[in-house]
């Protein structure tokens, strides 16, 4: 049933990113002149550094550029003004920048944008991996803590499907899915938009409709955030990681049945993953991914956080520093 991601859904996900592109360049044109930014630059090494950037064009990448190498290859996400900010999101003002990037001394922002940014790229390997006769339908990614030991996305499938159990082999295609998108080094390009340009988007989806409508009212100011990925569209409730190629050892674990709900048999799939930073040895990698195939749910978190918290303590301190 499982194939390799190729072209199904094609008309729609191309309409959706043409929405995408349409409104992301009447953004851009509201600045039709180039307006002078000043962003003050803060982390080791960096405190006093002043840079000139362009208004509603410059981005914290943008930036990265300015300053080495390093901090092009190994940011992950940014804080200006102190706010958790995509590196691809746009620059609107004089601000303060600091970059981000999984071996700082705090990475919870950074974790919690990495975990968020995996189980986007799983909603992306489900709605491409099943042949052109099965529709699939992304319910949304829940939330959930690094520490419950596994990423989410929750999904309803064809309801010719509702008895399938996933093989292992169809687990490893779907992983292989998600390597080939993490290989291409894709960016996450974020863009806060009007509900209801956000609606003309997923106008083939009335489940998605419902989401953008539920989030726009959460939201005090009334936008929703969208992100692409290639030519998939998304919605996110917080900032992603910059790119795709921050992920490395990523494997797609398991997918566990529900309940019924409004749209069919709901699913949650799951899957485990570490940044390029912070690899790990493949005798700890194998209990991460053990543990990843149990159901996650809520009160899984606090049993788990100490195993996780000394993990990543040890890993940090394994990694030689850059």
């Amino acid at each position: 049933i499982v194939q390799s991601p190729a072209s199904p859904g094609l008309p729609v996900r191309s309409r959706r990113s043409a929405v995408f592109s349409r409104e992301q360049a009447r953004q851009r044109a509201l600045y039709p002149r180039i307006e002078k930014i000043e962003v003050s630059v803060h982390g080791p090494g960096l405190d006093g550094t002043m840079l000139v950037m362009n208004k509603g064009m410059s981005t914290p990448l943008s930036c990265a550029r300015h300053l080495a190498e390093y901090h092009v290859a190994n940011s992950a996400l940014a804080l200006v003004n102190g706010e958790p900010w995509s590196l691809h999101q746009p620059l609107t003002q004089s601000c303060s920048l600091t970059l981000l990037t999984f071996k700082d001394s705090d990475p919870m922002l950074v974790n919690q944008a990495y975990w968020r940014s995996c189980a986007a790229l799983l909603g992306q390997v489900l709605e491409t991996a099943f042949k052109d006769d099965f529709t699939v339908e992304l319910l949304g990614t829940p939330e959930v803590a690094v520490t419950s030991g596994a990423f989410c996305c929750n999904v309803v499938l064809d309801p010719q499907l509702d008895s399938w159990t996933p093989s292992e082999e169809s687990l490893r295609s779907l992983s292989k899915g998600a390597q080939q998108l993490i290989h291409h080094d894709l960016a996450w390009e974020p863009l806060e938009v009007a509900p209801s340009v956000a609606l003309e988007v997923f106008s083939h989806s009335r489940c998605k409709q419902e989401e953008v409508e539920q989030k726009a009212a959460q939201n005090p100011k009334g936008t929703v955030t969208l992100h692409r990925c290639g030519d998939h569209v998304l919605l996110s409730v917080g900032p992603l990681v910059a790119r795709t190629g921050l992920c490395a050892q990523y494997e797609v674990t398991a997918l566990h049945s529900l309940e019924q709900g409004p749209w069919g048999l709901h699913r949650q799939a799951q899957g485990v993953s570490l940044p390029l930073q912070l690899q790990a040895h493949h005798t700890v990698w194998k209990k991460l991914r053990q543990r990843a195939e149990k159901l996650v749910r809520r009160t899984n978190t606090f049993f788990f956080f100490f195993f996780f918290f000394f993990f990543f303590f040890f890993l940090n301190l394994s990694q030689p520093s850059n």
